[in-house]
């Protein structure tokens, strides 16, 4: 097994696309957009992901947060609210706004689980600081770090209680970015003590079986390399500090935030001590390329994969069950209205 997640082109796997990951055994896949049409249509790609090497447990990812970023998005599925919400209702109703934010990751990751996705990059646990850029903007649970905590860990068990796994993102902090990582390398200058903030929520739910870095350099720490190919932030911050022990997966290798070749972007994530290079866009050369340039997953990452497939459940569909979740989240939502 090659330690990557590849997106995959379209709403059905070409021959291209079957034949290469038959042979080069990914840890998983992630969809976008483009891969989403029909429920039936995106069951139907997910078992057909499933039965290339005949794992019932696999590693089926999408980002579905709610708000703006949705793969899957009305008329076909339905819409969900941003993090913002949750924060909003938690300044008055602090326990009506933790048990929204589980109904809501609940009903959610139902929709998931009926389509055959056991594995969604979210909550984000970046706390959002005022000035930075609007990349996480209302994604984030909040301003205060406990409070996103608090938020963070209702949504994993919403979503564990569907079947599905929760990543957490973007370790060790996205909140005070001036630049989206999209498009280029944020450096962060604050100093340890202000980093202090945006390890909290991540060190709450450490025990947490999956999370996603960041691609952000913070000069405190290492001033030459983004934290997903930093040595020194994936093991003196992330595992030590943080006592992070889970699944660690690098934000989407394309991002412009990351200079050259993308296979030589995911060898130095896996350097540094990333688990699994996360590759979204479906380039097969990029793909094959990461096969060829990466080991085979290691042994602790292995050991990790095997507990985060263990934490999913059956992935079945519950409509009536969402849609009485979904009701108890607007009416608690509605108490801040």
């Amino acid at each position: 097994m090659i330690p990557a997640i590849f997106g995959l082109s379209g709403p059905r796997l070409t021959a291209d696309e079957r034949a290469f990951f038959a042979d080069a055994d990914p840890a998983g896949y992630i969809l976008f957009g483009r891969n989403v049409e029909s429920r039936e249509q995106v069951r139907a790609l997910t078992d057909e992901l499933r039965a290339i090497h005949g794992r019932e447990r696999l590693l089926v990812t999408i980002d579905q947060e709610g708000g703006r970023v949705a793969r899957m998005k009305p008329p076909v599925w339905p819409a969900f609210p941003t993090g913002e919400a949750f924060d909003r209702l938690y300044d008055v109703a602090p326990a009506s706004a933790i048990e929204a934010a589980r109904c809501n990751a609940e009903a959610l990751g139902l929709e998931l689980a009926e389509v055959g996705i056991s594995c969604d990059c979210w909550p984000v646990l970046d706390v959002r600081e005022p000035g930075a850029h609007d990349v996480i903007g209302d994604r984030a649970l909040g301003t205060e770090p406990l409070r996103v905590a608090a938020l963070g860990r209702a949504i994993l068990d919403g979503l564990a209680r569907a079947g599905v796994v929760g990543v957490v993102k973007h370790m060790p902090g996205h909140g005070r970015a001036l630049a989206d990582s999209h498009k280029e390398l944020p450096t962060v200058t604050a100093d340890e003590t202000a980093l202090e903030r945006d390890l909290a929520p991540f060190r709450a739910l450490v025990h947490a079986p999956v999370a996603m870095t960041g691609h952000i350099r913070f000069t405190a720490w290492d001033a030459e390399h983004p934290a997903t190919q930093s040595p020194f932030v994936i093991d003196q911050i992330i595992r030590q500090r943080i006592g992070f022990g889970g699944l660690l997966l690098t934000d989407d290798l394309d991002m412009e935030a990351l200079a050259g070749p993308v296979p030589e972007r995911a060898a130095r994530a896996l350097a540094a001590g990333c688990d699994i290079a996360l590759n979204c866009w479906a380039k097969m050369d990029d793909m094959i390329g990461i096969a060829t340039a990466c080991p085979e997953l290691r042994a602790d990452s292995a050991a990790r994969l095997a507990v985060a497939l263990a934490g999913m459940g059956p992935l079945v569909a519950d409509p009536s069950r969402g849609a009485a979740l979904a009701a108890k989240r607007d009416s608690l939502l509605a108490l801040h209205a």
